[in-house]
């Protein structure tokens, strides 16, 4: 009998070869038959299940969000079985920072699907917002419970907190890319911020 063919294992083996080639050249480099030759396919396959760059953009772009999910829960549970908001929404932000090869990886191409986003009209029609937003709801509701449990700053405005730890640490994360500074110091420079946000006990009352 031939052998059954894993459509979406498939799919992840060309998405996986797509962020690998554009972490080395860059994804405005990419094409798909640079792709295909990563992935050890013939070109036509590629284009059978993508059909055109942008949509292998957009599917590479899902993939990479995935990733960075479970990048995110193995921070958590290496954090312990309840970490608490506080730990929580560090290992959001420390997650992001490239501090190694996939960190480095991941930063370098969502920053580089932000910056097509504006000028491509195919990228641009796509919800490329919703992520981040997603990632700023959550913040916002840690922030929050944080606040209702006496961890946090009772006067902080949890959603202005909030956009400003997400912004900082992509900022922060292309500084590292650049070589302005190291991620030790980053990392210092968020946990500061969040020093200032959480408390490490419930406030009396």
């Amino acid at each position: 009998m031939p052998k059954r063919v894993d459509h979406e294992e498939r799919r992840a083996q060309i998405a996986e070869a797509l962020v690998r080639v554009a972490g080395r050249r860059g994804l405005h480099a990419v094409g798909m038959r640079d792709v295909a030759a990563e992935a050890g396919v013939s070109l036509r396959l590629v284009q059978y299940y993508f059909e055109t760059k942008e949509k292998l953009l957009l599917y590479g772009l899902r993939h990479l969000t995935d990733r960075f999910t479970a990048r995110v829960g193995a921070r958590l549970t290496a954090a312990g079985p309840a970490p608490g908001p506080r730990a929580t929404v560090e290992a959001l932000l420390l997650a992001s920072l490239p501090t190694d090869e996939e960190s480095r990886t991941f930063h370098l191409l969502y920053s580089s699907y932000a910056i097509l986003s504006v000028t491509d009209e195919a990228l641009a029609a796509q919800p490329f917002i919703d992520n981040p937003d997603a990632a700023e709801d959550a913040v916002t509701g840690l922030i929050n419970g944080a606040r209702e449990a006496g961890l946090a700053d009772p006067d902080v405005d949890a959603r202005t907190e909030a956009i400003s730890l997400l912004a900082m640490a992509g900022t922060l994360g292309t500084s590292i890319l650049v070589g302005q500074r190291s991620p030790e110091s980053s990392i210092e420079v968020l946990r500061h911020h969040l020093d200032r946000i959480f408390t490490t006990t419930p406030a009396d009352g």
